[in-house]
């Protein structure tokens, strides 16, 4: 009678399988690290498609996060705004305009972007006009104590005529006058949304109606939290040439 033969294991084989079921948890695993915030409404990675980008829980658009606004919850479960984006946890994420914002308060949209209630502060939008202000006034001194900014009607002057400014920040109570007078044909972008009191405190003076600022990563911060603060405000920044 034949000897009955012993079923082996090819050598290898398990641990090839083993192998693939880790390189297959490892590539999970780096996805869950790299993934953007999580879409809280739907529990699926926020889409990552050309730079950074995020979706609106109220209009469902995918945009730059540079035109959005970021919420998460504090540890009472209240609605925080996140303006830097740097706060831990979940983010919420909002189109920077003042009808989303408001559509996301009386929808409920953020009680079911949250999965459960949501503490909403009251006074919501003004905490973002004056979270933005504040990071408006933080760039503008930056600049000031790098030499990157000037003030005053002469000194702007000059710096436009010598191609030196980048953009220009004029208060939003200002003479409309003089603001023509400077940008003129040049074509320097302008951003108005700091009356002159709020510009003066910046450069230690009463008040300051124009500013010219440097090109570089400043300028580019000014026009971008200008952009967002306009646009919830529901005001004209006077962004433009």
């Amino acid at each position: 009678m034949a000897a009955r033969r012993r079923h082996r294991t090819r050598p290898g084989r398990r641990t090839t399988s083993s192998n693939s079921e880790t390189r297959h948890d490892e590539a999970l695993s780096a996805a869950e690290d790299s993934a953007a915030d999580t879409d809280l409404k739907t529990g699926e990675p926020e889409p990552e498609l050309k730079g950074p980008l995020r979706r609106c829980i109220v209009t469902r658009e995918t945009l730059p996060k540079e035109a959005m606004l970021r919420f998460v919850l504090g540890p009472g479960r209240e609605l925080v705004p996140d303006l830097a984006g740097r706060l831990p946890g979940r983010g919420m994420w909002l189109s920077a305009r003042a009808d989303v914002l408001e559509r996301a308060l009386s929808r409920g949209a953020f009680h079911r972007a949250a999965r459960g209630q949501v503490q909403l502060p009251p006074d919501l939008r003004a905490r973002i006009e004056t979270g933005l202000k504040g990071r408006i006034r933080d760039q503008l001194g930056l600049a000031r104590r790098a030499g990157q900014a000037v003030n005053g009607f002469q000194q702007v002057r000059e710096w436009l005529q010598a191609g030196r400014a980048a953009l220009l920040v004029e208060a939003s109570d200002g003479s409309l006058s003089e603001r023509d007078r400077l940008a003129g044909r040049r074509g320097t972008p302008m951003v108005a949304v700091l009356t002159a009191k709020e510009l003066g405190a910046v450069f230690g003076r009463d008040h300051a109606v124009h500013v010219a600022i440097a090109p570089g990563r400043i300028a580019d911060m000014l026009v971008q939290e200008a952009g967002r603060l306009a646009a919830v405000s529901g005001i004209a920044s006077g962004a433009g040439t």
